[in-house]
């Protein structure tokens, strides 16, 4: 735990680990932590509950536990009064028959005056302000801060996703964290029908989703292949309304070159030589233009896309224009 980033003064440790049992203590704090831990992870034992850190396979989460000891409207940890407090990536969790329970000892916040000397905030009651000379303090300034207050919360909770169910207790004037640990333990064994209820429920939830997710993409894909089915009918319509408009261009080429050759046996016998030769360059000219090639190269709607269902989309008729266009 000690092996931490850089922390300001008045903040948590934040230790390099991240697999670590859930404990969220500043340094000064840290002892009894985990004395604190300690007694609770006993306790459970005791009750013959064994904990562990949560397997990534188990897909199991920790929720966000509030550090604050008073429930505020704002919240002001850190320096900068944005700061991220650490936390284990698994959670410590414990299994009281077929239902995990999650498990976090926290260090609370309590919010406090600090002022600004000598380039660091300190609180307001701490030595260090009450003995500075007051010529120290002519040009300082204070804000309010949320600071580790040295006491402790403990709180359970279902890891399960979609379970919204927690319980906890925490030190209060009278009564210390560590006297309510054997009640606590008691409590959760009692609590484990409602919260397998609350797993339950969030089974068949996920499953209803699980099954809605399902049928939208089943639908997405039916529209997908409809609509995919109706563009490759659209595209061969539009290929063959190509292919019949260069059709009949061919075909208008090879009536003129048959009228021709017709007509030219009508021709005087002196003028037949000179226009057989002019005819015989303008074939050439034209080329042999094969009318059923470009019908072999037409691609059929089914063979552009093949539908996965049964449907298909209807033919729209070809508007008699196009051939003309």
């Amino acid at each position: 735990m000690r092996k931490t980033r850089v922390v300001e003064e008045n903040e948590f440790l934040r230790p390099y680990k991240r697999i670590l049992t859930d404990i969220v203590a500043s340094e000064s704090a840290l002892p009894r932590a985990l004395l604190i831990a300690n007694q609770l992870y006993l306790a459970l034992d005791g009750a013959g509950y064994e904990l562990r850190i949560a397997a990534t396979e188990e897909k199991l989460h920790r929720i966000h536990i509030d550090e604050r000891e008073t429930e505020r409207k704002d919240r002001k940890y850190g320096r900068y009064q944005s700061g991220q407090i650490w936390s284990p990536d698994r959670p410590t969790v414990f299994q009281i028959g077929a239902v995990p329970i999650g498990i976090s000892i926290t260090e609370m916040t309590e919010r406090v005056t600090m002022q600004y000397l000598n380039g660091s905030y300190h609180r307001t009651d701490s030595k260090i302000i009450r003995s500075a000379k007051a010529w120290q303090l002519t040009h300082s300034w204070t804000h309010l801060q949320d600071v580790p207050s040295g006491r402790f919360k403990i709180v359970a909770y279902s890891p399960k996703s979609g379970v919204e169910w927690s319980l906890s207790r925490q030190d209060t004037e009278q009564v210390s964290l560590e006297s309510m640990i054997p009640e606590l333990v008691e409590e959760l064994k009692a609590t484990v029908g409602k919260i397998l209820a609350l797993m339950t429920a969030a089974d068949e939830a996920a499953e209803q989703r699980e099954r809605e997710r399902k049928a939208e993409w089943e639908r997405y894909l039916r529209r997908e292949d409809k609509r995919k089915s109706a563009e490759a009918l659209l595209e061969s319509q539009k290929q063959l309304a190509q292919i019949i408009e260069q059709w009949m261009k061919v075909m208008a080429v090879e009536q003129f070159f048959r009228e021709a050759e017709r007509r030219l046996a009508e021709v005087e016998a002196k003028d037949r030589p000179h226009l057989d030769t002019r005819l015989a360059l303008a074939r050439k000219m034209v080329g042999d233009a094969d009318p059923f090639q470009f019908l072999a190269s037409w691609i059929a709607p089914e063979e552009r896309y093949r539908s996965h269902y049964d449907s298909a989309p209807e033919a729209v008729p070809m508007k008699p224009e196009v051939a003309g266009d």
